[in-house]
């Protein structure tokens, strides 16, 4: 029986797509999506792909406002939106916005069952505040199930008391097709895209928000513990802006010799060139949910450095067949990592080709099927 399915999401992210477009193409899933707001140009300026949805969608009228590092948004009309859009199942990501809660309590009156699409992990450095873990707790309590992308986010709802049964996994993914096929257009003309990009012959790549708790300043400082003769080899390339981006052009004016470039945010589309030419991605982070900079990296066949606490860490990284783990805060640990693997080109080669092994198992398909579970299984508990 075909199950009408409402995924409640922030905004219209290039990376989630082509999953709720593959979604949409299970046979027992009736897909529609409502998105809270366009975009957050407060945050992100990804460029929303339009042009691509597949899918039933709409876009709550809202209204936003950030304070400091609090992002406060309303939306006006999702009770009529969900009435109209008559859910036979709601997946929520997220629980952190008054619609959240809003579709909740409309999901609970209408005697439908509620599902949270969540990446939360027990490192994540934004818990820990007494209220907002109780209004967690009490919002985990109320919901029918949960969708998960791997095992950190497992493992944080079973530490709150989330039954097995009711946990499903969606493995995270990206569009590994597009970038798997940029990145070897780009190999196949290194030459003229490094010159375009004025990338170095040979660089460690971070890509990601230059804000201190993704370790950006402790990958910095690794590169500048490298001899000087490897840093006259190989760079350092950041893609991405943030707040701490001026501090750090700062601290690398001061490393020498080396080759650090800064190249700014850069749209999806392009990403995979910077991925293509480089070395390894490296992920330093102190906090993340996941980091799809992973996913999209192994893609276009890199090894990879992640920090331990990331939410993909778990899920896609073999220590020493696709790439390292690192603590945070360790950068002797981390200018060690680096220099271990840029020093063998031969075992460069073999994580990468690994790492693109591995992550074709997490495909927006493979995604899609960890959804459609979800809510086949759920209606069968139903009827």
């Amino acid at each position: 029986m075909r199950r009408r399915l409402v995924i409640l999401t922030e905004i219209i992210s290039p990376y989630r797509i082509p999953l709720f477009n593959a979604l949409a193409r299970q046979p027992e899933v009736d897909l529609h999506v409502i998105f809270l707001a366009e975009t957050d140009p407060t945050l992100r300026l990804w460029q929303v792909y339009k042009e691509e949805i597949q899918f039933s969608s709409e876009v709550l009228r809202s209204w936003r406002k950030r304070v400091g590092r609090y992002n406060a948004l309303l939306n006006f009309g999702l009770g009529l939106a969900l009435k109209e859009a008559k859910p036979d199942v709601i997946l929520c990501g997220g629980y952190n916005y008054v619609a959240s809660w809003q579709a909740l309590s409309w999901a609970r009156i209408h005697g439908i069952p509620f599902f949270l699409w969540t990446e939360s992990n027990l490192q994540d450095l934004r818990r820990g505040h007494p209220l907002v873990e109780m209004l967690k707790d009490e919002f985990l309590r109320q919901c029918t199930g949960f969708v998960v992308p791997g095992r950190s986010a497992w493992e944080y709802l079973r530490a709150h008391k989330a039954k097995d049964a009711s946990i499903f996994t969606a493995p995270n993914a990206v569009d590994n097709d597009l970038f798997s096929a940029a990145a070897a257009d780009a190999r196949q003309n290194a030459p003229a895209r490094r010159a375009e990009l004025g990338l170095p012959s040979r660089y460690f790549l971070y890509l990601g928000r230059l804000v201190r708790e993704k370790g950006v300043f402790d990958l910095l400082a690794a590169y500048a513990k490298l001899n000087g003769r490897r840093r006259q080899q190989i760079g350092l390339v950041y893609v991405g802006d943030g707040v701490s981006r001026r501090k750090l052009e700062e601290r690398a004016a001061s490393i020498a010799p080396g080759m650090i470039r800064f190249a700014g945010f850069v749209q999806r589309n392009p990403l995979a060139t910077y991925y293509a030419l480089a070395e390894m991605l490296i992920l330093p982070t102190y906090s993340d949910p996941w980091g799809l900079v992973v996913n999209e990296a192994m893609a276009c066949g890199l090894p990879v450095l992640v920090s331990r606490v990331a939410g993909c860490a778990a899920d896609l990284v073999r220590e020493n067949w696709n790439g390292l783990l690192i603590s945070p805060g360790d950068v002797s640990g981390l200018s060690t990592a680096m220099e271990s693997i840029a020093g063998n080109s031969e075992l460069c080669t073999s994580m990468g080709a690994n790492s693109a092994q591995l992550i074709s198992r997490y495909s927006p398909a493979r995604w899609a099927l960890g959804m459609a579970r979800a809510v086949e299984l759920t209606g069968a508990a139903s009827d």
